[in-house]
């Protein structure tokens, strides 16, 4: 028998898990749905215990597969959606559904927290998606729920909990809450106590620290050993910039999931960032990264299949958009179905198409929604070179890495050389190689990231397409300052969002 780990990612839409070798090779994947409420305008919740039963069936599915006959898991650990509130009771039993990253009710909470420290708290901006905010605002409106807090975690904490009985948090999600002193890796207790928000921090570990094995009753439920090793993980962005080889200072990736994310690692803060940018610590021991966020942006593409185009698959959207021109017959679209983070942080923003004629087709407007995704991620670029970072290389994962016009779109847009993997598993593999380097199968990151990262192909940019879709691009960026007001005043008369 052969020795393989898992890598779970508890994702917003899925829960994804990976076996994968020691040398990096994923035997099987196997993913389960989520389901998302949104039991008011802005409200955006799940289960928790969902989370662990999606978890539970795909760990089931891959253990009783043919392909893992010959395999034995020693190793697990996890990845998931950043910034989303459990809170548990005193007997370790969540009190209410989590709130997700992309929940905006806590608008008021932001505005008192800014009032009192500023607009932004440990190099990080003050937006309804953060976990500070949301854990105010059920202390200001759920009383009865605040009061029987005992712990809060992030999601894959969650998850780990119940698979070990273990409560812990690691330093890449911690960081996402605006409770974590970076340069001193422990909870900002004092900021909390501004706020009345105390005693209810979990002990803080490394993303690579063992944190127990799984339990008897748990193992023996999904078929595992009795001394299945668990490791900490990560948040999904650190996560899958491991599972991509960002590993070292400067290196660049973008990441089109539901959100959409430019991500740089560094060893230290090289600069004052703004415009939303945001600054946590990576899986990786003493490296940070800088990020900037496009809150809808494969949520976009979503919109678009679900709501124009049922009938196509998302494959026959992007070869329709390859079918327009660059600048989709003069049609711009901003991605603000959610609001936007980078570089705006607007929870009431509105996404716009532009321009919009009665010669336009589908795959205009399918080109457009692409274009616009990949400007609103530009912009994040755009302003990291501004600030004296160099990317002249990035690496592309997620569902804008499916398609070689995609990709291409991006090194045009980006002025920068895209690099495609070859075995893209995204923030599962990072959760993968976690479990790895805690069995201690490499000595170190660079040993293992020889092994695990391959690149298939290149995309160069063409300077002459940058130059058009920069003219673009600078209409794109007009669009926020002229529809602000008017998609605010839109929330504000309207019975729903």
């Amino acid at each position: 028998m052969q020795d393989i780990v898992l890598g779970i990612d508890i994702g917003t839409s899925a829960v994804k898990v990976i076996a994968v070798t020691k040398y990096g090779n994923v035997l099987q994947s196997v993913h389960a749905p989520l389901q998302t409420r949104h039991v008011a305008n802005g409200y955006s919740e799940q289960n928790p215990d969902d989370w662990f039963e999606a978890t539970c069936h795909c760990i089931q599915q891959l253990v009783h597969s043919e392909a893992l006959n010959h395999y034995q898991v020693k190793g697990l650990s996890l990845s998931g959606q950043m910034h989303s509130l459990v809170i548990l009771d005193d007997e370790n039993q969540p009190i209410r559904d989590a709130i997700l990253w992309n929940d905006t009710r806590s608008t008021s909470q932001c505005n008192l927290i800014k009032a009192q420290l500023g607009e932004y708290v440990l190099d990080n901006p003050v937006l309804e998606g953060f976990t500070l905010t949301k854990l105010l605002w059920i202390k200001d409106n759920e009383p009865e729920h605040w009061l029987k807090t005992n712990v809060f975690l992030l999601p894959k904490d969650y998850v780990r909990f119940k698979l070990t009985s273990k409560l812990n948090m690691e330093y890449s999600d911690a960081s996402s809450t605006l409770l974590l002193d970076n340069q001193h890796k422990c909870w900002a207790k004092e900021i909390g106590r501004q706020f009345g928000v105390d005693h209810i921090y979990p002990e803080l570990v490394t993303s690579d620290a063992f944190v127990g094995y799984v339990t008897k009753d748990i193992a023996r439920q999904l078929g595992l050993n009795h001394d299945v090793a668990v490791f900490a993980g990560g948040g999904d962005n650190a996560c899958g910039a491991l599972g991509s080889g960002v590993v070292y200072e400067n290196q660049t990736l973008c990441s089109i999931g539901t959100s959409g994310v430019i991500l740089t690692s560094e060893s230290d803060k090289q600069y004052d960032y703004k415009h939303n940018m945001h600054y946590f610590n990576h899986v990786v021991n003493d490296m940070s990264y800088v990020m900037g966020v496009t809150l809808a942006a494969g949520d976009s593409l979503t919109w678009l299949k679900n709501h124009m185009l049922p009938h196509l698959s998302y494959e026959q959207i992007v070869t329709q958009a390859e079918s327009s021109t660059l600048g989709s017959h003069g049609l711009l679209f901003t991605p603000y179905l959610s609001g936007e983070r980078t570089p705006h942080g607007d929870a009431s923003i509105r996404g716009s198409f532009i321009g919009l004629k009665t010669s336009h087709h589908s795959s205009d407007i399918a080109r457009a929604v692409i274009e616009g995704i990949t400007f609103s991620l530009y912009e994040s670029i755009n302003y990291l070179r501004h600030m004296g970072n160099n990317i002249e290389h990035v690496i592309s994962i997620g569902g804008g890495a499916k398609s070689d016009f995609w990709l291409q779109l991006q090194a045009d847009i980006f002025n920068a050389k895209i690099k495609k993997l070859k075995y893209e598993e995204g923030p599962c593999m990072g959760a993968a190689m976690l479990a790895v380097l805690g069995l201690g199968w490499y000595p170190d990151v660079a040993h293992m990231t020889k092994h695990f990262i391959k690149y298939e192909h290149s995309f160069e940019p063409d300077a002459q397409r940058h130059e058009q879709y920069m003219a673009y691009f600078e209409l794109y960026q007009a669009v926020y300052q002229q529809t602000q007001a008017i998609t605010s005043k839109l929330l504000e008369i309207s019975d729903v969002d």
